[in-house]
This record gives structure tokens, C-alpha cells and sequence, in this order.
């Protein structure tokens, strides 16, 4: 099923603060955007406005899921929808099972409850994957994970809860070399097979390089000031943002401008 994600004019404050000035975008299926932007600028507040985190307030504009008016839908039914957000810092869950809370909400997807041997048997086909020890299942949600393993278990989610939208913010960071390269190869894997439309928010050009995305955006204060191809990335990844400044007359920090996307240096500690 083709799907289609269209943001129109979007303002969102966070504490009577405006953070999102009249963004729009639209993402497609079978499309990779890579949203870059120098820090404090709107990037995770974008993706947790989709996704309804209730801090983050709609003032203005429309959000549309394949027609359907997402702001008018609660948390569960944007993620039912096919709605994705991998977050930055996942949090723990004690006393709930990797397993029970992936087979609640796969459960809340369907009509009819997954039978148990394929839910398992998908689990153990993904955990694999994504190179994750083989008792996952039977860990608490994210408790007494390392960083690493944290993000990866998002992707393990990604994958079992298949949705036609997902959005991951930073989820490279705190993955070691190796395990950037797993995470990669598992969300090109899905997205060539389910032509998955993708937002990712990275700081990091080697990741980008890995995942090879369609569509890049800067976003500053609040807006995207300028859409192309890999090559914006490249461009962002020689020069920082400097140029930006003075070629569109937008503000940005001393301090951020001339910041570079760093290649190679996201990973973290081997074994992360």
C-alpha cells in the first residue's frame, strides 16, 4: 500500500515557546528523508509533534496520514495508523517483556491475535538480525540496556510493528562502528522490502552514507530553509552550516555554524 505523509504549515510551541514556524514536507512511500539542522532548531520537536507527545502543541497547520487527520488522533491510534518514532532516548519499561510488549501491540494492529510459533518465530528472525543477545524476549523493556542496545531494540520494534511511516531520531547515536553498519543494513533491508517513507535525524554523514536517503532538508529556526539531494548532505558535511546563514538570511548561532556532520565519529565504546 502506497502511503503519504503531508505536513502543511505546521507551528508547534513547547512551554508557550514557538518552535515550529510553517514547516511543511511531504514524505512519501519508498522514500528516505534526511532531516539535518543545527541543534535547538525543531528537529525532534517535529517528529514528536507527529507522533502526539502532549508537550509539544500544535498552534497552527495540518498533519495528514494517507488523508486521515493525524492531530485528531490519540498516541495509539497514530501508531495503528502506520506511524513510527524511533526515539533518541528510548525509556525503560520494568516489570514488561520485550516480548509482551511487542505482541500486545502487533496484537493491536489486527484483527486477530498473532499466533504465538509466528510471533516467536519473527522475534527470533529480527533479534538475529539486528545481532541482539537471544534472551531479549524475555528482558524487561529496555532495562539495564546499554545505549546501544537501546536503539537497536527500536529497530527490532520498527521492523515487527511494520508501519508505512517511521521516523528515527538520532538513533545512530551510541552505536559503535559495527553496529551503525547493523542498524543500517537492517532499516535499508526494510525499507527496500515494505517501501517503507522514512524521516531520519542525524548529525552524522557516514550514516547517512549507509542509508542513502532520496531527500535531504535543513531545518532553522523552525523551517526548512532548503531541500535537495545527497549532496546537500555532502555539502552540510564540508562546510557546516555558515553559508546557510548568509545565503538565506537565517540566524544561526555563532557557535553552529560552521559545525560539521562528523564522519566516522558516532561510535561509541565497541560492544554498545
Amino acid at each position: 500500500m502506497v502511503s503519504q505523509l503531508i505536513i502543511e504549515d505546521l507551528h508547534v510551541s513547547v512551554e508557550d515557546k514557538e518552535i515550529l514556524k510553517g514547516l511543511n514536507l511531504v514524505i512519501n512511500s519508498n522514500e528516505i528523508h534526511a532531516l539535518m539542522g543545527p541543534n535547538g532548531n525543531g528537529k525532534s520537536t517535529l517528529l514528536a509533534a507527529i507522533m502526539g507527545n502532549p508537550k509539544f502543541k500544535v498552534t497552527k497547520g495540518s498533519i495528514l496520514l494517507d488523508g486521515q487527520d493525524v492531530l485528531a488522533m490519540e498516541v495509539d491510534e497514530r501508531s495503528r495508523a502506520g506511524l513510527f518514532l524511533g526515539m533518541q532516548y528510548p525509556c525503560e519499561v520494568a516489570g514488561v517483556t520485550n516480548s509482551d510488549f511487542l505482541r500486545a501491540a502487533i496484537n493491536a494492529r489486527r484483527e486477530r491475535p498473532i499466533p504465538l510459533f509466528t510471533f516467536i518465530k519473527e522475534m527470533e528472525k529480527t533479534v538475529d538480525q539486528l545481532q541482539m543477545k537471544a534472551d531479549l524476549a524475555h528482558r524487561f523493556l529496555n532495562e539495564g540496556f546499554s545505549g546501544g542496545e537501546k536503539k537497536r531494540n527500536e529497530i527490532v520494534q520498527m521492523k515487527l510493528l511494520n508501519p508505512s511511516i517511521a521516523m528515527l531520531d538520532e538513533i545512530d547515536s551510541g552505536l559503535d562502528v559495527d553496529a551503525l553498519k547493523i542498524v543500517a543494513d537492517a532499516i535499508v533491508e526494510m525499507q527496500k522490502e515494505r517501501a517503507l517513507g522514512m524521516i531520519i535525524v542525524s548529525h552524522y554523514e557516514r550514516f547517512y552514507q549507509l542509508l542513502k536517503p532520496t531527500h535531504a532538508h535543513v531545518l532553522v529556526d523552525g523551517k526548512i530553509v532548503i531541500s535537495g539531494s545527497e549532496e546537500l548532505i555532502t555539502k552540510i558535511d564540508q562546510e557546516g552550516y555558515d553559508w546557510l546563514a548568509e545565503e538565506y538570511a537565517v540566524h544561526i548561532p555563532k557557535e553552529e555554524r560552521k559545525q560539521p556532520i562528523v564522519l566516522g565519529t558516532c561510535g561509541a565504546k565497541k560492544g554498545a
